[in-house]
């Protein structure tokens, strides 16, 4: 299969799940792909299940209820594997449809929902596992290419303003409140999408990570479609 991350110098690509979780980080690869081309009509699932709310999580009792062709059965089976796969390994994946994820809009001057740029925290060590099975999928960036919108001058200027106290509580307030964690793209910078079907293993900023953390966002969503994802 041909490689359709090589050109990108912080992912690095395997061909197995226990590769993907052996793998490790380095230097500037902060991103791990199982590039798979996967067979199966993910769509007539989407099509079967019922969102409740903008995000609903499903069930694997969920996926076993629905009535699909063979190509629906083969994308159940997929799936099912992959969240069997992620258990035993010791991670806690979900299953989501999703119409759309809730919007940050206090300020008019920094956002800190999902679909800004942003990395993952953690007190322990972990990674952050996802793939989209069906509609608009999420984007990674490289470190160089962004800035973090708490050290833009406006951006810093405007959050002082909100806290009027000492430097050390600023910048305890700025973690407390997960503005640090967000970030912008510099000019010409050029996201990476995820693309449909890869399972992705992503650095999550902890106390023993030895990369930087991937910096990443979800989509904005394609017009009356829902997306499929599995994360943990």
């Amino acid at each position: 299969m041909e490689n359709l991350f090589s050109a990108h110098k912080q992912v690095a690509t395997v061909s197995s799940f226990s590769e993907l979780i052996t793998k490790h980080f380095h230097g500037e690869v902060n991103a791990l792909c199982w590039q798979r081309n996967l067979e199966g009509d993910f769509k007539e699932i989407v099509s079967q299940l019922q969102l409740k709310e903008n995000i609903t999580e499903i069930s694997i009792e969920d996926l076993q209820q629905l009535n699909l062709s063979d190509k629906g059965n083969r994308a159940r089976e997929i799936i099912i594997d992959d969240l069997a796969n992620l258990t035993d390994f010791g991670a806690m994946p979900t299953l989501n449809l999703l119409k759309s994820y809730d919007r940050d809009d206090e300020f008019d001057f920094i956002s800190t929902d999902v679909y800004s740029f942003h990395v993952d925290r953690s007190p322990v060590g972990t990674d952050t596992f996802l793939c989209t099975y069906y509609g608009a999928s999420s984007d990674i960036i490289p470190n160089d290419e962004v800035e973090q919108k708490i050290l833009v001058p406006e951006v810093r200027a405007a959050l002082k303003e909100l806290h009027n106290d000492t430097e050390e509580d600023f910048e305890n307030f700025l973690k407390d409140n997960f503005f640090d964690l967000h970030y912008q793209p510099k000019p010409n910078a050029q996201p990476v999408n995820l693309g449909l079907g890869h399972l992705w293993r992503l650095a999550v900023d902890h106390p023993n990570q030895e990369v930087l953390p991937c910096v990443h966002r979800a989509p904005k969503e394609n017009k009356d479609e829902y997306r499929l994802l599995l994360i943990c």
